[in-house]
């Protein structure tokens, strides 16, 4: 008789030729101390290293890719657990993160743990043992366009990827916001508000990398929205929804995730070709929704969210003026029941 594993947490994780994805697989299973369960979408591309056969991983496997909003509710549509975790394929969890994040999670919440820097390796020449902090490969050992100070005498091209994988516990982020276009920013000072303290706190937005929710929850906001394409502006689309559909987004400090960022370009950027226009297409799509209050599911204005937040960095009064002059049109079209 087949024995059928339920299971409290689904941590999806969608991958397209993540080269960490293995590592980060494992590091999960490690950490999770509660009923948890990973379902890894492999999207245009097998894993390598492979990921290692574990009872408690599915592998879903599409020769051609289907995007990264889609894959998610693929894996969210498989899962049956009460709780889903969205997290990139390179990034490190806390110990005990899923039974943490179980524990402070009421209903109508959308959480993040809080977030730290990632540091997966650096590179180190062979010659003359010279190290660099990741980034692109080198090209020649004593370059200026490193960034460090190098041995000029050496003239070395042979290099060595030497593996870290530890956070960087110097650069950490709690609370996060968008600006009068959406667009994603840090908001270290929020800590100093009271809205920013405690244990559990808000944050207006979220990096789009980890989110934690009631399963059904995800389906109540209508998961990620395919039609904004594969990628992009994925963290105020989420935030968004968590917020003016009546719920709550926050971040909870007693656990973390370690998010690596590639941002260098080279052979350290991102793993696919992207398109330009579909992150743009989607980008305006986002505006169109949330600015203009477009959204079939909200339940609040947007000039809610802004004034609970307020004053924000990159909005301006004038930003909040138009807002709220949408906001009392999206108000009384409401009570009319339109």
């Amino acid at each position: 008789m087949e024995v059928i594993v339920l299971y409290d947490l689904s941590v999806i994780i969608p991958a397209r030729n993540e080269e960490f994805l293995s590592r980060t697989v494992e590091g999960v299973l490690k950490a999770k101390r509660g009923k948890t369960e990973v379902i890894v979408i492999l999207d245009g591309s097998w894993s390598n290293p492979p990921i290692e056969d574990h009872p408690d991983v599915t592998i879903i496997y599409h020769k051609k890719s289907v995007g990264q909003r889609q894959a998610i509710n693929e894996a969210a549509k498989l899962s049956r657990a009460k709780y889903i975790l969205k997290l990139d394929a390179h990034c490190i969890m806390d110990k005990g993160f899923d039974v943490k994040l179980m524990a402070d999670c009421e209903y109508n919440w959308t959480v993040v743990p809080r977030l730290y820097n990632l540091h997966a390796f650096n590179w180190r020449c062979k010659k003359c043992g010279n190290t660099w902090y990741q980034g692109p490969k080198p090209t020649f050992c004593c370059t200026d366009d490193q960034g460090h100070k190098k041995n000029k005498k050496c003239d070395s091209k042979k290099f060595q990827r030497m593996m870290v994988w530890k956070p960087r516990w110097h650069r950490r982020s709690d609370h996060m916001r968008f600006d009068s276009d959406l667009k994603f920013g840090y908001w270290g000072s929020f800590k100093k508000r009271e809205g920013g303290k405690g244990d559990i706190s808000d944050t207006m937005s979220l990096l789009g990398a980890c989110f934690f929710m009631h399963r059904q929850r995800y389906w109540d906001m209508g998961g990620s929205d395919e039609k904004l394409g594969s990628w992009g502006t994925q963290g105020s689309e989420i935030a968004l929804k968590s917020w003016l559909s009546g719920g709550r987004l926050v971040v909870n400090k007693k656990t973390w995730y370690s998010h690596l960022f590639r941002t260098q370009g080279g052979s350290f950027g991102f793993p696919y070709p992207q398109s330009g226009n579909q992150v743009a297409r989607a980008k305006k799509m986002v505006q169109d929704m949330f600015l203009n209050n477009k959204w079939d599911k909200q339940v609040k204005p947007l000039s809610w969210l802004i004034e609970k937040f307020w004053p924000i960095p990159g909005w301006e009064q004038k930003d909040l003026d138009r807002i709220k002059k949408l906001g009392s049109a999206f108000i009384s079209n409401n009570k009319k029941g339109i």
